[in-house]
């Protein structure tokens, strides 16, 4: 009996405990409830990292699944062609002025006589000095065959002056003034209405030509059933010169009683733009 009233009160917890027991208790259950924790945390980082691989699997699939733009990739090439219409505001007058002479400085002399009387007429019609260029000038003899034999007869000269007339309201009436001052010397090669700064209006045939190009890439991928992708590039292709619409008359004489008769009419600025997609096939319905 005493035997076993000493081991009782020996057991933790209880009244007349050892002390140093106690103590031995409290550490092994601390120590065992670390070594729960750190298992629950493990157990949870393993979770997570499953977590983090499945969402990197996913988005590397689904960038996977992206258009893209690389060379082995299927695209459609389409081209647009986009036209704009606007009012000229500029004409461009071209006349040639030509003289001949027994020697060169006799139809020189000449010559500048007639051109000054010209580029007069352009300048009291309100063409500015600016406006106003000499686009070329010729000195070449003339010859005649007589027996055989190249015999010289005298000297021709040829002065083309170029003029710029931004004022279209009169510019029937600085045509005409022009054509009386050249006399039977002068003949109009050309008169071209033109748009000085046709920057605007190529933008819109531009604009124009791209909007037909998407056009027809939706058209095309819908009907090969297919999505468009991303641009892969966009070009414009439009040719750098364009042939511009005039209009060519002799110079008549002083003698017209009235200004020639202009139409403006309207000028248009084409454009043609070349656009590359990436396509992607459409996933079969179920």
């Amino acid at each position: 009996m005493s035997n076993t009233a000493d081991d009782r009160s020996e057991m933790p917890g209880r009244p007349g405990a050892d002390p140093d027991l106690k103590a031995q208790v409290a550490t092994r259950i601390r120590t065992a409830g670390r070594h729960h924790l750190l298992v629950l945390v493990g157990v949870a980082a393993v979770g997570l990292a499953g977590v983090a691989a499945t969402g990197c699997t996913t988005a590397s699939a689904s960038t996977a699944s992206v258009p893209s733009c690389s060379p082995n990739s299927a695209k459609l090439t389409v081209q647009g062609t986009g036209v704009a219409s606007g009012t000229p505001d500029t004409l461009s007058v071209d006349i040639t002025i030509s003289t001949t002479g027994a020697t060169a400085q006799a139809a020189l002399a000449g010559n500048n006589s007639e051109a000054a009387a010209v580029i007069a007429a352009f300048t009291t019609g309100e063409v500015t000095k600016q406006n106003i260029q000499t686009t070329g000038l010729s000195v070449q003899p003339n010859y005649t065959s007589k027996n055989g034999t190249e015999v010289l007869t005298g000297y021709g000269v040829n002065n083309t002056v170029t003029a710029m007339i931004t004022n279209l309201a009169s510019a029937g009436s600085v045509i005409d003034a022009v054509s009386g001052a050249a006399g039977n010397a002068g003949q109009i090669n050309s008169a071209t209405f033109s748009i000085k700064d046709a920057r605007d209006l190529e933008d819109q045939a531009r604009t124009d030509a791209v909007r037909q190009a998407v056009s027809h890439a939706q058209t095309m991928a819908a009907s090969a059933n297919e999505r468009l992708g991303p641009v892969c590039s966009l070009t414009d292709t439009t040719p750098i010169s364009q042939a511009s619409p005039g209009f060519n008359t002799a110079a008549g004489s002083s003698a017209q009683s009235s200004a020639v008769p202009l139409e403006v009419g309207s000028q248009q600025a084409s454009a043609q733009v070349t656009i590359v997609y990436s396509l992607k096939a459409d996933s079969p319905t179920s």
